[in-house]
């Protein structure tokens, strides 16, 4: 099987091993000081003034390069066709969607993505529709990182990755783990067809931060911190997929991680 360069094998895996070596570079308050320990706690961000550099790094690029191309995507294309592309979207990442259903003994919601993926591919044109939503069959999303929340591995401390945003060590290994297993990655690396995989990824991107846009200025505006309102959303957001809606995000919180990358 063809895979990925040698280089994009191994830079997600080194960032996330020299997160963790600094892992010591915010200073825990002493045991003296109970109310300041408790916060430090609380937070659970060691790595707090690098994932602050590395946040303000992704929001400058975001506002350079990331905004202005989603604004531009928004303004050439009408909704119903980015809706269309959305829809396509999501309908490729079915499979990862389904293995992590079965392998956190989701039948019946494995059952139900099975039936989104028929029903789409063949009413919906490939994809471009969603009739399974109108016919009862509601999506739903599920990654390697909830699958090893529900198989009882902890979060870890909280991580901001370059380009990728809030994270977890947890988190981050089951977004590097699907990035090499996604068999409709794979299968476009084996047929000499890369150029389709990363024209996928780019649109994903793309499409993501275009629906986003006004979410994310809302939480930005409204914050007197925006990073810990980020680490706040993120975390309230992965409980509430990890539990499968048991925990309930606010709208904004639901809108701005709604999605994450595979």
């Amino acid at each position: 099987m063809t895979n990925p360069t040698w280089g994009s094998q191994r830079i997600v895996p080194l960032l996330l091993a020299a997160a963790i070596a600094l892992a010591g570079c915010a200073s825990r308050p002493p045991a003296d000081d109970p109310a300041a320990l408790s916060a430090f706690q609380e937070r659970n961000d060691p790595l707090e003034p690098l994932n602050r550099a590395t946040h303000d790094f992704n929001m400058a690029f975001d506002r350079a390069f990331m905004k202005p191309v989603a604004q531009v995507y928004r303004a050439i294309l009408p909704t119903p066709i980015r809706q269309m592309i959305t829809n396509f979207l999501w309908n490729l990442q079915t499979p990862l969607i389904l293995a992590n259903d079965l392998l956190q003994g989701e039948v019946e919601r494995g059952g139900v993505t099975l039936g989104r993926f028929a029903t789409n591919t063949t009413f919906g044109v490939g994809g471009l529709f969603d009739p399974a939503t109108e016919w009862g069959m509601e999506r739903h999303t599920e990654d390697f990182g909830e699958t090893l929340a529900v198989w009882g591995v902890g979060e870890g401390f909280y991580l901001v990755v370059p380009f990728l945003g809030p994270s977890n060590p947890r988190d981050f290994i089951g977004f590097v783990t699907e990035f090499f297993v996604d068999p409709v990655s794979n299968e476009l690396h084996d047929q000499d067809l890369s150029y389709l995989s990363y024209t996928r990824t780019g649109m994903e991107i793309v499409d993501f931060r275009a629906r986003n846009i006004e979410t994310l200025e809302d939480l930005e505006r409204n914050s007197t911190d925006f990073y810990a309102a980020m680490r706040s959303a993120y975390r309230q957001n992965r409980k509430f997929r990890i539990t499968n809606g048991e925990t309930e995000p606010n709208k904004a919180e639901e809108e701005l991680f709604e999605e994450e990358l595979h």
